[in-house]
């Protein structure tokens, strides 16, 4: 997993994704179009697969470098046991070879990443072993090194598997970035050496499959095309072609006003599908979609709402099944709890595991809003079936009323006032009731009543290294900031955009009661000139605040 530099990459994103073809190009002559059965019933098997992220793709010592335990047995046990049918194991060699010219691997680290191989195959999955972080340490710079260098790693690896269980896959590299030179053709090269190399290793590999990245293993049209005449050139019905998708970066960050998985992201969604559909999987060509989820779950998943994440996992989910793709769910240790074998966020995996199968139906919000110091009105939330069927509202296990709690016409949900009053009455802020509206399918989606009022903002001091806007929330929660100069331009950091990156620059604390901003966020504030903030809550409600930076100092005031 890697994130493209900020600013080239929300440009080209907010410009929209590349058209799809449709013409004789479209069409490919790009590759072979008799693909065997076998290759694509065996891609077909191994959906869904899961990642062992952040484990032998660590730059340390070890495996465990990155914080994730040594891998045992159970933990691929486990994995298996929750539904996963694949599992891919990326692995940064260069730190653990020798100097030219033989750059022998490190014959314990090499016996220690076939051990857990063959232990994931005794766990009944399929696997795929790449080379992963040496695609930015190393194989992207210009030196005479880099082709003996990944040659060197792929003779030794294919001649460690030869005669491995034909269940065992090799990607010839992870996310390929270049620097110098024709990205394509260097690219295209390193996968007709990596191609060479293990169909001349012999044994099970004359036919092992063998998977091929696009550039940066983006899904752009441009890029999809250049794999496909690499597959065009190979003439291998035993190839895949890989692609990432980390979604919308507005929204798979929280930045630029992307907190809701709304039109725009949704549709970037389904044109990749298409794309990698139309160029590859409809013309016999198997697709695996190597790494998926967010990047804001990076820092934390909680960079993302729950709801807006949930819409973005169900449609990827159904996109695949639809398209034919098989998936493999990015996962550094920031879901799967690899010590105990459970979910960090339950909700989330369920939402996933369900798209496997079948459809969930959704709804615009996940939260319904409540105000204590005004009348309690109904509230409308549009429901989001997805060819399911409306059937109850469940409160624990009581299941709610037709006409005294709830109304339905249509895709339209109506909560009585009745209802919302009964919810609310306890005294307090935050989630008073939580709701699950049941569909014919799927998974129920959960539907949280909030009582709150106006969050309230209070004057503060600090420093650049740190500083908190002390914040009343009032049952509140923060979606987004923006940040402007008194002329209106953009100020902090991503200037191309008022709205900041979403726990980057800044985040909210709730148990502390504050929000705090980050020195990032400080680095591209001027001195001397009050910036204004607004904070838009997931309410509606929008608070402003100025801040005033003098030297490393700071100082903050409420707006009216």
């Amino acid at each position: 997993m890697s994130r493209l530099p900020g600013l080239a990459l929300a440009v080209a994103l907010i410009a929209g994704s590349p058209a799809i073809p449709t013409g004789p190009a479209a069409a490919g002559e790009q590759g072979p179009r008799h693909v065997e059965k076998g290759s694509v019933q065996a891609v077909a098997a191994m959906q869904p697969g899961w990642n062992l992220g952040n484990t032998f793709d660590a730059t340390g010592d070890d495996e465990t470098s990155w914080g994730n335990p040594r891998v045992t047995p159970e933990l691929l046990g486990d994995i298996r046991a929750q539904g996963f049918k694949s599992i891919r194991i990326p692995v940064t060699w260069g730190r653990h070879q020798g100097p030219a010219p033989d750059y022998t691997i490190d014959p314990a680290y090499l016996a220690r990443v076939k051990e857990v191989v063959d232990q994931a195959l005794d766990a009944d999955l399929y696997v795929m072993v790449d080379i992963h972080h040496d695609s930015w340490q190393w194989v992207n710079g210009t030196g005479d090194d880099v082709l003996p260098r990944f040659s060197a790693i792929w003779t030794q690896v294919a001649a460690a598997f030869r005669d491995t269980s034909p269940r065992l896959v090799l990607e010839s590299i992870n996310e390929p970035q270049f620097t110098g030179g024709d990205p394509a053709a260097r690219l295209a090269e390193l996968n007709t050496a990596f191609h060479r190399i293990v169909r001349g290793s012999g044994g099970g590999n004359a036919t092992r499959l063998l998977v091929l990245p696009t550039l940066h293993t983006s899904a752009d049209q441009v890029h999809l095309d250049a794999l496909g005449s690499s597959f065009a050139a190979l003439n291998d019905p035993n190839l895949i072609a890989t692609v990432h998708y980390y979604g919308y970066w507005p929204f798979s960050v929280n930045v630029a006003g992307g907190y809701r998985f709304d039109a725009t992201a949704q549709q970037d969604l389904l044109d990749m599908f298409a794309r990698i559909h139309a160029t590859f999987v409809a013309r016999g060509i198997p697709v695996i979609i190597g790494e998926y989820g967010l990047l804001g779950f990076d820092r934390h998943t909680g960079t993302i709402e729950q709801g807006e994440k949930l819409k973005f996992f169900e449609l990827f989910g159904a996109q695949a099944r639809a398209r034919g793709v098989t998936t493999m769910l990015w996962d550094n240790g920031q879901h799967f709890r690899r010590t105990d074998g459970s979910w960090n966020d339950l909700e989330l995996f369920h939402q996933i595991r369900s798209s496997w199968k079948t459809r969930s139906g959704t709804a615009a919000t996940d939260l319904v809003f409540v105000r204590r110091s005004a009348p309690i009105t109904a509230q409308t939330i549009t429901l989001n079936p997805n060819g399911t069927g409306f059937t109850q509202i469940r409160l624990g296990a009581t299941t709610l009323r037709r006409g005294p709690d709830f109304q339905i016409s249509g895709d339209q949900l109506t909560l009585t006032a009745a209802l919302l009053r009964r919810l609310t009455q306890t005294q307090g802020y935050g989630v008073t009731a939580s709701l699950s509206l049941r569909f014919s399918r799927g998974v129920p989606w959960r539907l949280d009543v909030v009582a709150f009022d106006r969050p309230a903002l209070t004057a503060a001091t600090g420093s650049t290294s740190s500083f908190a806007v002390p914040a009343t929330f009032n049952g509140d929660r923060l979606a987004t900031m923006t940040a402007a100069y008194p002329d209106g331009s953009n100020a902090g950091p991503h200037g191309w955009t008022p709205y900041k990156e979403f726990d980057r620059a800044f985040a909210p604390d709730y148990e502390a009661g504050a929000i705090r901003l980050t020195p990032d966020f400080f680095a591209e504030v001027a001195e001397g000139t009050p910036v204004t903030l607004t904070f838009i809550f997931w309410s509606g409600e929008t608070v402003t605040y100025e801040l005033l930076r003098t030297g490393t100092s700071v100082t903050g005031t409420p707006l009216a």
